[in-house]
This record gives C-alpha cells, sequence and structure tokens, in this order.
C-alpha cells in the first residue's frame, strides 16, 4: 500500500468516527423544558410575570451637570502701606472681620514727629504770609498819597502771592504727615476669614513684603465658578431669557450630600476655543459656610421644570429602529410602540411621541415579552415623576 492511499485511508476513518460520536451525542440529549430560557417563555401559553409603572405628566426638572471650584468674591492680602515696626496685632487667624476693622498696628510715633514738623512749619509761613499782607496794604495807603513808589507795592503783591503759593504747599505736606500718620493702623478693605497670620508683633514690616500680613477671604456670599459644553448653551440663553435666577446646586465629590442651593450670577462673554466650553458663575449665601475656597465641587444647574409626560429610564429600550418600550393594553397583552423621547432628570426620561398618560410601561420582564403576549402585573409603580437630579440627556 502506497503512503498516499494509506493518509486517505486513514482521514476517512477519522471522519466515521467524528460521525458515530455525534450521533452517539444526539441520542443521550434530552429536549428543553416548555418554558424553559427566553424562548420557551414565549412559546408558553401562560402569562408572563411582568413589573409595570405609569406614563405620568409632572414637572421634570431637567438639569446640566458640570464641575466646579469655589471662588471666592473678593481675596485681599492686607499689606503695609508704612514701613515701621509692628507692634499690636488686633485679629486671631480664622477670625471672621468686618469692612474697617482693625487688624494691625505700626509705630506711630516717627509719623507723629513728621507731622508735628510738617504743621510747624505751616504755622510759620501762615504768620510770614499774614505779616506780609499787612505790610501790603500799609503801602497801598502810602502809595496813593505818593509817599512810595509804586513798585515797592507791587514787590509786596509778589511775596503775598509767593507765601500763598507756600500756604498750599505745607498744608499738602500736613495731609501727607496726616494720611502716613493714618496708615500705622491697618484695617480690612474687605469682610472675610482672616487667614494664618504671616508676621508677629515686633517684626519690621514694609509695603513691598510679598506675602503681607495676612490675606482676607470673603465667604459669606461666595461663588462657584464652572464650565460646560458649548452644545449646552442654547438650552441655557433660552433658561435665563425665561428665568435670569436659575436654581443652581453644589453636591460633594462624590455626588452623595448636596452642600447648597445657589442660583446662576452670570455667563462668560466668550467660548474658550481649547476646550469648546463657556465658563459660569454661580452665587451661595453660604450662610453654614459649607463651601469653603477652592473646593472642588459638582455642580447642577437647572435649566427646565416644565410639566411633560415622562416614563422610568428602565423601560426605554432600543433597537435597529430607534427605542421602544413594551406597552400592556387595557386586555393585559403586550404591544411594541416606538417612542421619541426628549432630556432625562434622574431615573426618568421625558416622552415627546409615542405615549399617553396613564398607559403602563414594563420594567421587568421584558426579555420573555414579545407582541400580543399575555402578561400578568405583578407590581405597578404608580408614583409620580421625582425632582430630577440628573443630567440633561
Amino acid at each position: 500500500m502506497s503512503p498516499r492511499t494509506l493518509r486517505i485511508l486513514l482521514v476517512l476513518l477519522a471522519l466515521a468516527a467524528i460521525a458515530v460520536v455525534g450521533w452517539w451525542w444526539s441520542g443521550r440529549a434530552e429536549p428543553a423544558p416548555a418554558q424553559a430560557g427566553r424562548g420557551g417563555w414565549r412559546n408558553s401559553s401562560e402569562p408572563t410575570p411582568v413589573r409595570v409603572a405609569r406614563v405620568v405628566r409632572a414637572p421634570l426638572a431637567v438639569q446640566i451637570k458640570a464641575l466646579g471650584t469655589i471662588t471666592p468674591l473678593q481675596s485681599v492680602t492686607v499689606r503695609a502701606r508704612v514701613e515701621g515696626e509692628l507692634v499690636k496685632v488686633a485679629f486671631e487667624e480664622g477670625q471672621h472681620v468686618e469692612p474697617g476693622q482693625l487688624l494691625a498696628e505700626i509705630d506711630p510715633a516717627p509719623f507723629k514727629v513728621q507731622l508735628a514738623q510738617a504743621q510747624g512749619q505751616q504755622k510759620q509761613n501762615l504768620a510770614e504770609l499774614e505779616n506780609t499782607r499787612i505790610q501790603l496794604q500799609r503801602y497801598r495807603d502810602l502809595a496813593r498819597s505818593a509817599y512810595v513808589a509804586a513798585q515797592d507795592v507791587a514787590n509786596l503783591e509778589a511775596q503775598v502771592r509767593q507765601f500763598e503759593g507756600r500756604r498750599e504747599i505745607d498744608q499738602a505736606a500736613v495731609d501727607e504727615a496726616k494720611l502716613q500718620l493714618g496708615y500705622t493702623r491697618i484695617t480690612a478693605p474687605v469682610g472675610g476669614r482672616v487667614g494664618l497670620r504671616a508676621v508677629d508683633a515686633g517684626n519690621l514690616v514694609r509695603a513691598s513684603d510679598a506675602e503681607g500680613i495676612a490675606t482676607i477671604t470673603q465667604v459669606r456670599p461666595v461663588s462657584v465658578i464652572f464650565s460646560i459644553p458649548e452644545s449646552e448653551l442654547p438650552a441655557v440663553t433660552a433658561a435665563v431669557r425665561r428665568t435670569p435666577d436659575l436654581p443652581v446646586e453644589a453636591w460633594d465629590r462624590e455626588e452623595r450630600r448636596k452642600l447648597a442651593d445657589g442660583t446662576l450670577s452670570s455667563l462668560d462673554n466668550r467660548i474658550d476655543a481649547a476646550t469648546g466650553t463657556l465658563r459660569l458663575r454661580a452665587l451661595f449665601a453660604n450662610a453654614d459656610e459649607s463651601l469653603f475656597p477652592n473646593q472642588f465641587v459638582n455642580v447642577r444647574l437647572q435649566v427646565s421644570n416644565e410639566a411633560t409626560l415622562s416614563i422610568p429610564d428602565a423601560a426605554v429600550q432600543f433597537g435597529k429602529n430607534g427605542t421602544y418600550v413594551y406597552v400592556i393594553r387595557p386586555d393585559d397583552t403586550a404591544t411594541v410602540r416606538e417612542v421619541k423621547l426628549g432630556a432625562n432628570s434622574g431615573s426618568r426620561v421625558a416622552v415627546l411621541d409615542g405615549l399617553a398618560q396613564g398607559e403602563r410601561v414594563v420594567l421587568e420582564g421584558i426579555d420573555r415579552l414579545d407582541e400580543g403576549k399575555k402578561a400578568e402585573i405583578v407590581a405597578d409603580d404608580d408614583a409620580k415623576a421625582p425632582a430630577a437630579n440628573g443630567p440633561a440627556g
């Protein structure tokens, strides 16, 4: 027997063995129960247990989710405006201060001396001015009788004007000395929380100190800066035209706890070309100071709260022709209904077309249903649509 013939014989024997094994295995297989699996339920005549929910018309709060940062409306670094020894610190770290409240004091002694010098020089020049005016009046009287030359009168008039100019200079010097003396008392330019102290009493402070004495950050009220995609801009601008003060919620990092409620304050004047986003600012009263500057928060901007038809989003199915739901008719038979959906809010989604108020849509048991299949209602979620906590769809 040639090698080629031997190979053909071995291949035929292998095929015969495979056929025998297949016949033996098929004989051992048992038919599936009539109601086992998805196909079994659909071929069964027994009703399919399902859980349904009603189509309801109620306010649906549509919100846009974004990431934001707590940003103080005012943040000021308090610095000395004159050089001198810091003799008093009148605030505690973390203290709330009001505008104009005393924060620190620089040694005023050198500035009091400068003020006294300026006031003394002013008095001396005022005395000279008064004396020159008296002389001028006397010379004018004598000039009418031709006892004094006109040139002498003119010279005294010029001296009076010179002393009047010096009087203005002296007054400016006194005002400058008073201003410098006033700068020794450092007061809060804005209200807010004082940060950690950067310098202690006894140190020499200057206006050029980078860290200053302390920082004041306004925390009541406070703002949140966040960005939205430019695709959301039409919905936001339309909502702002209807209601300028749109509700805004601030949630913690894990979105488990709402921190505060606020309102939309303003929109930026241009879209960031690099990111395709627009920045917005929301204001929060922050009476309990639950929001802290530079804190990261999740922001939810409510752009609509109109009454509309809605269903739980768990009822929505996706097919080749689009979105559809299973509807249980009054005779408890199932039918497939194509629907047109709108924005979603939390666990609910708005229905624009395809359903009527009060109809029942299937939430659970969809995989065992078919057109015209009899259904058994085991649970009917006839609850009102909850307030939205989710992003706009």
